[in-house]
């Protein structure tokens, strides 16, 4: 009986001899895939099938029995190991072997190598069986033609791909966004790009169709760890000032260290805009952990809404218009109470005031106006005019003088419960000092019309007023000895301060 052509090309491409030969290669390649299956467990399943596989096959090939069907298994089997071990040899050299020497190429060089292999082999064992491949060269323009018009989608998506991992555009491990599609790449192959999103879904994206939109990667600055800034929005009404709830906020989110929120940049809240009853705030912070956004925003929000509520704040209602009712009445009628007894205390600090009894007092107090600074207004300019005094009730302020040779001097810090102005509003004389805010200020605003009628009916005052006024500004002389004060000539004394008093309130005439 004849030997079958199969059995010829066999014997052409693993003469007898070389079979121990062929057993000891695919021990090493064993021995190697073991190794790359410990080493890398997003390897370990493709590995363990093609090893399985290749190992199979060298068994065929060993134990087949010389018959003429025993032949024809064999050659199945030398087709099938030969495909194996292009496989796993093509595993062994991008992902163990040339990782120990520093080069990383893209993954994809990877299955295109692996498609060039199995070409190669089908070409190889088509020349054994005895096709004379000049046949396919001859014809090759026009099988590259119909190929390449029926494949175009596919070699788009292999060079995109390429071009994808080249040119390190997107990396395993990275967090797009591209439309409504947010997900972790965790796989670039020949064809598409799976991305897994939050939602435990794999979405399979073309590469042609990533390279050909426009995408985003979560999370990724040069030189920087990943994070993501993400924004949490509220409501607060408008009786509260904006640096009241910026610093309650920014203070809680800070001290508490909250699980993937990063330290830098530190969380910040900003003033957004101002809406129909209420002021709107953004709290931005920075997310390290990009598969748990909307947790790590929970964490955020509910640390807001405890750090308003210690600090009686409230989160801001639907805002209507309603017909106002007696009890309505009752409660503004109380809280304009409380706040006039807050200002009369206030003004009890004030020592210019001093000698006012109580009724004065509340008159005084009624008339006074909320003025709030934020770090870096500039509350008085040396040499403006302005009848107000200023009250501070909570915040720093700086004091400083312009000096002779154009420079200036920092003479003093007024700390909550000091006033300042008081020339201003008792003389009408020009400010002596430029006054800056330290820190976030809130003060009570004094004008001259408020202090007008009491000193018309207590013409006495301007006396003890006078004696005050002339106390401050020696001390004010002696804290800024080189200030304009002293370019003017000598302080004025009581007296003097006395006659400018009442003619700049007109007291003369009454």
């Amino acid at each position: 009986m004849d030997t079958p052509p199969a059995v010829s090309w066999l014997e052409k491409l693993i003469p007898a001899v070389w079979y121990g030969s062929l057993t000891v290669f695919v021990a090493i390649a064993a021995a190697l895939s073991i190794l790359l299956y410990i080493t890398h467990a997003d390897s370990r399943k493709r590995v363990l099938s093609t090893l399985l596989i290749a190992l199979i096959g060298l068994l065929v090939v060993n134990v087949s029995p010389p018959t003429e069907s025993g032949q024809w298994v064999r050659q199945a089997a030398v087709i099938v190991l030969g495909l194996a071990m292009i496989r796993l040899w093509a595993m062994l050299l991008f992902r163990l072997l040339l990782p120990v020497l520093r080069i990383h190429p893209p993954r994809i060089l990877e299955e295109i190598l692996v498609v060039l292999g199995y070409i190669a082999w089908g070409l190889v064992l088509l020349r054994l069986a005895g096709l004379d491949l000049s046949h396919i060269v001859t014809t090759s323009a026009v099988i590259t033609a119909v190929l390449a018009f029926a494949m175009q989608d596919t070699l788009g998506n292999i060079l995109a791909g390429l071009s994808l991992q080249i040119d390190n555009s997107v990396e395993i491990g990275d967090w797009i966004k591209s439309g409504d599609l947010v997900g972790r790449v965790v796989e670039i192959n020949w064809r598409a790009t799976s991305v897994e999103t939050r939602n435990w879904e794999t979405v399979v994206v073309p590469n042609s169709v990533l390279m050909k939109n426009h995408f985003s990667i979560l999370g990724k600055r040069r030189g920087n760890p990943q994070q993501w800034r993400r924004w949490v929005w509220f409501n607060i009404n408008w009786d509260t000032l904006p640096t009241q709830i910026i610093g309650v906020v920014e203070k809680s989110l800070r001290e508490a260290q909250l699980p993937g929120v990063a330290a830098t940049p530190a969380p910040n809240c900003i003033l957004m805009g101002f809406e129909n009853g209420y002021t709107r705030y953004a709290v931005r912070y920075w997310l390290t952990d990009l598969a748990a956004d909307d947790y790590t925003d929970s964490i955020v929000r509910t640390h807001i809404d405890a750090a308003l509520r210690r600090h009686n704040l409230r989160m801001a209602s639907p805002y209507y218009n309603v017909l106002t009712i007696k009890e309505n009445e009752k409660y503004i009628e109380a809280r304009m109470k409380r706040h006039l007894e807050e200002r009369v205390l206030a003004l009890r600090k004030v020592e210019l005031l001093s000698s006012l009894n109580d009724e004065e007092m509340v008159v005084l107090a009624d008339q006074l106006k909320f003025t709030p600074f934020v770090t870096g207004d500039i509350i008085m300019h040396q040499g403006a005019v302005a009848h107000w005094l200023y009250i501070m009730l909570s915040g720093e302020v700086e004091v400083w003088v312009e000096l002779p040779d154009s420079g200036r001097k920092l003479v003093d810090v007024l700390k909550s419960g000091s006033f300042f102005g008081e020339m201003g509003l008792m003389t009408g004389e020009s400010r002596t000092s430029t006054v800056i805010a330290r820190s976030n200020v809130e003060c009570l605003r004094l004008d001259k019309d408020a202090f007008q009628s009491i000193l018309v009916s207590r013409k006495e005052l301007a006396e003890t007023i006078s004696a005050i006024l002339a106390q401050r500004l020696e001390e004010q002389r002696n804290r800024a000895p080189d200030s304009a004060l002293d370019a003017e000539g000598d302080a004025p004394r009581r007296a003097e301060l006395v006659d400018r008093i009442r003619s700049f309130f007109g007291l003369n005439k009454h």
